[in-house]
């Protein structure tokens, strides 16, 4: 089974300072359609106006990772990492117990555009930690790239979670297959371009949620950016 979820329908936010769309319920948006996505949280496509941000707050028992898009986002937290996430890169960090952080855009004249993912862990109480991994365009070109996993298997940032995260770039005749387990979800954001999900065409922003599918197909890509999901149900 698979069900598309259009751009337009998911939940948005205006701050002045930032825009936002949720996927999922977040904040002053709720629906209770959409409240995640087997251990799927949150997906927040959020742009940070130039020279604003989160300021110091707290989260904990979470999985957080972040993937930059355009402009670079200043990450600072009671861990001591002082970091700059620039697009390619991947960060991961497990809340735990519980941490502080601050995420800025210093820059004084261009937009932060990123995706801010939250999957839930499968133990609680840990240390918090913190990882941050590149991975360049070349390694998700015409493929999909494991960038997050359970295990760190193929280099990707390790997570506290039974949850894997591919990442990849196709435009053209570039196509890619995943095998999936139907017992477990699958959960396919397409970050820009246009793309074929199982013969179903996405444009930037839709999703495509599946259940109980034994294969991803992914094809006749329009610079297309897409992240897949591999989640415990």
């Amino acid at each position: 089974m698979m069900q598309i979820r259009r751009s337009q329908e998911r939940g948005q936010a205006d701050h002045g300072w930032l825009k936002s769309h949720h996927s999922f319920s977040f904040a002053g948006y709720y629906d209770p359609a959409w409240m995640g996505w087997g251990n799927l949280r949150v997906i927040n496509e959020d742009r940070i106006a130039p020279g604003t941000g989160f300021g110091t707050h707290g989260h904990r028992d979470m999985e957080i990772i972040s993937y930059v898009l355009e402009g670079s986002l200043a990450h600072k937290d009671s861990m001591g990492n002082v970091k700059a996430i620039p697009p390619g890169d991947v960060q991961r960090m497990s809340a735990g117990r519980g941490v502080m952080h601050s995420e800025f855009n210093h820059a004084p004249n261009s937009t932060t555009h990123f995706l801010q993912i939250w999957i839930e862990p499968n133990v609680t109480g840990i240390e918090p930690g913190y990882e941050q991994k590149r991975f360049a365009d070349e390694e998700k070109r015409g493929q999909l790239r494991l960038v997050a996993s359970g295990d760190g298997a193929q280099g990707s940032v390790t997570i506290h979670a039974d949850a894997a995260m591919y990442a990849g770039l196709f435009d053209g005749d570039e196509q890619a297959e995943l095998p999936l387990n139907p017992a477990r979800k699958a959960y396919v954001h397409l970050v820009r371009g246009a793309l074929e999900v199982n013969g179903q065409r996405l444009q930037g922003g839709d999703a495509a949620v599946l259940a109980g599918d034994s294969l991803l197909s992914l094809a006749h890509g329009e610079d297309a950016e897409v992240l897949v999901f591999d989640l415990a149900s």
